[in-house]
């Protein structure tokens, strides 16, 4: 099976100037990641954050569950390790988990002292929590199940004091800046030997305001921390803006990327017919809540000795083949046990939400099912964020760093995006890149008519049939039809000219989805979060990464162990 390929820009050039903004570090992406990096980056020069809907609109602000970290006296950094390399059945880097666990619990040091409120007991001390996974109290909370917005707000109040930070909201990035690299390093001109046009380096972006309009902001240094693809699926716990710019834009200019076909569902989301699929955080179970069926059956019990507190794939997966076997529509989360007053105390955000259905958590059932949550795969990097193309990095959900395998264990995310944007701006201050010299650029702008597609009816039937067969359970036969059913779609879709980013975003997805598909369909074992009918055990032969790129004809593998080597 060779690659998907598919042109290098979303616009193609016709002659005129475009503006152009220079800056040290263009960070793409506002979240956890981005906001760690530019932050620290900041001490070396300035640095430009882009955002491409308000700030509150991101996988951070919207993320209930906490921070793990070893800093309880009875847990260890060796437990945390030994939690994330399970959870990652077999495909976990072990030297991108020790820096997470290890580095971590000065992260949470810093945001207390930068003022993060988080949850505490009568005397003071920190409540850690316990969730799926963990077989310690180890995850930080704030509020109960706002950990996410108020780390955010810490991040943003804290870029917003860097005089060198700025930060442009609604601002799309469209594509990479790339340029001929007279001065790459051998490293580079190795990596570039199968490219018929050399070695090339990152130097920013070809962005979009919708005041603005098409500018270029050139960097030194070029920072994808734009999150994942939840977006690709009809039923997803990820906001609208997660539709996979970063991944595809890394795509086009010929990065490598690897580990996609791994999507993390979350297993309990609110299924109300109507609602946004709200995430029942991982807490509540860890707060004893119970899985149930319609009769009132703990199916869990017999799963998995862990029952409701077992890895998120062995939860989602049992959820998906029980329903499948009693033909009922969803399961409940049962935490009538804990009481109503108890459950607003610990879970104010989630009570108030379920208020607004009807639903008394003391008293009623909680209607849930899996849904998609975490891009496990994305832009392939070393463990300081290096890419496969000099001048440019990758951290968060964006990259494939291998810290979290096959199943991210659960809270490990923001941990990842605090540890790894850190790391990744230690990279850049390090070693400094020359920012890019002035030069001309062909404007870019449509050189035929803007597309009349469909986009709402393209969008709605990839995202469905990505939920159908490329979702908790997959099978090679609906694999490959969803592949030709994509290719036929990109004969147009990814031909078309769009000029604002509703056809951009649908084109992303289109991309992804079809490489994603790929990768599944390429692995013929059952790991992790994939998990396939027609090969339900694990395959020894199938633990390696698979990485992809567009110069390439086929995918590569690469074993455990060697994927920073992959890029560097």
């Amino acid at each position: 099976m060779g690659a998907f390929r598919e042109r290098r820009h979303l616009i193609p050039y016709r002659s005129a100037l475009l503006p152009s903004i220079f800056t040290d570090t263009l960070v793409i992406g506002s979240g956890v990641a981005g906001l760690r990096c530019a932050i620290e980056a900041a001490r070396g020069g300035e640095v430009i954050v882009l955002a491409k809907e308000p700030l509150e609109l991101s996988n951070t602000s919207w993320a209930q569950g906490g921070i793990a970290a070893a800093i309880d006296d009875a847990d260890s950094l060796e437990s945390h390790e030994g939690d994330t390399m399970e959870a990652g059945a077999g495909l976990c880097e072990p030297e991108a988990v020790h820096a997470l666990v290890t580095e971590g619990p000065a992260e949470v040091r810093t945001l207390l002292e930068w003022g993060m409120r988080v949850d505490r007991d009568q005397a003071g001390t920190i409540s850690l929590g316990l969730e799926g996974g963990h077989r310690h109290h180890r995850i930080v909370h704030s509020n109960g199940d706002a950990t996410g917005y108020e780390l955010a707000r810490v991040l943003l109040e804290r870029a917003r004091r860097e005089p060198r930070v700025r930060i442009f909201e609604r601002c799309f990035a469209v594509d990479l800046i790339l340029e001929e690299d007279a001065d790459a390093s051998k490293a580079a001109e190795s990596r570039a030997r199968d490219r018929a046009d050399g070695p090339r380096r990152v130097t920013g972006a070809l962005t979009w305001h919708p005041r603005h309009g098409l500018q270029l902001i050139r960097a030194a240094s070029t920072v994808l921390a734009a999150g994942g693809a939840g977006q690709v699926y009809r039923e997803t716990t990820n906001p609208r803006v997660a539709t996979g710019d970063g991944l595809a834009m890394a795509w086009r200019a010929g990065a490598v990327l690897g580990d996609l076909e791994f999507m993390q569902f979350h297993p309990t989301t609110l299924y109300v017919a109507g609602s946004h699929r709200a995430l029942i955080s991982e807490a509540v179970r860890g707060e004893g809540a119970h899985l149930v069926d319609r009769s009132g059956r703990r199916f869990m019990v017999e799963r998995h000795p862990m029952a409701e507190l077992a890895p998120r794939d062995v939860v989602s997966r049992a959820i998906v083949e029980h329903l499948a076997a009693t033909h009922e529509a969803h399961v409940f989360l049962d935490v009538r046990h804990l009481g109503s007053e108890r459950f607003g105390r610990r879970f104010p955000g989630l009570a108030r939400m379920l208020a607004g259905f009807g639903i008394d958590p003391g008293r009623d059932l909680i209607p849930v099912n899996p849904a998609a949550h975490y891009t496990i795969g994305g832009v392939v990097t070393d463990g300081a964020g290096r890419t496969s193309l000099p001048g440019l990095f990758a951290c968060g959900e964006a990259a494939c760093s291998g810290v979290h395998g096959a199943n991210r264990l659960a809270s490990n995310s923001l941990l990842e995006g605090l540890v790894f944007g850190r790391r990744v701006a230690g990279a850049i201050l390090d070693r400094p890149l020359p920012r890019p010299a002035p030069r001309d650029f062909e404007r870019v702008v449509p050189v035929m008519d803007r597309a009349e597609l469909d986009l709402t009816d393209i969008r709605q039937s990839l995202r469905s049939a990505m939920w159908r067969h490329v979702g908790v359970l997959r099978d090679g036969a609906h694999l490959r039809d969803v592949e030709d059913m994509f290719r036929f779609w990109a004969r147009y879709g990814l031909q078309a000219v769009f000029d604002d980013p509703a056809g951009w975003e649908t084109q992303n997805l289109l991309m992804i989805g079809t490489l994603m598909t790929q990768a599944a369909l390429l692995r013929e074992e059952s790991r992790g979060t994939h998990t396939r009918a027609d090969h339900p055990r694990e395959s020894p032969s199938m633990a390696q990464h698979r990485l992809w790129a567009i110069d390439w004809e086929s995918p590569r593998l690469v074993p455990v162990g060697a994927l920073a080597r992959a890029v560097s």
